[in-house]
């Protein structure tokens, strides 16, 4: 399964427009733009995304970048995990 990451159109003037095209480039990654992630107080004061449903949040685009590729190794570790456990069941 694609990890999603979420940007909102919103908070482009932190410079997040540069890292979702940058990420969209990966065909490993579903990127999507929304107008709005109802996250309206964060998306004011920093660059943020989320993946699967995770806000992330930083307080340059690189870190972001940088977070948003860790949670994706995190999210992706803990599937392997579950389903270690599911086998041995």
């Amino acid at each position: 399964m694609k990890p999603i990451i979420e940007f909102c159109a919103s908070n482009m003037h932190h410079g997040t427009g540069t890292l979702m095209k940058k990420l969209e480039q990966n065909p490993d990654y579903d990127v999507i733009e929304y107008g709005c992630l109802g996250n309206c107080g964060e998306c004011y004061l920093a660059p943020f995304g989320m993946v699967d449903g995770q806000i992330i949040a930083a307080s340059s685009v690189e870190e972001l970048e940088v977070l948003i590729l860790q949670a994706i190794d995190n999210q992706q570790a803990e599937r392997e995990a579950l389903d270690r456990l599911i086998d041995d069941l």
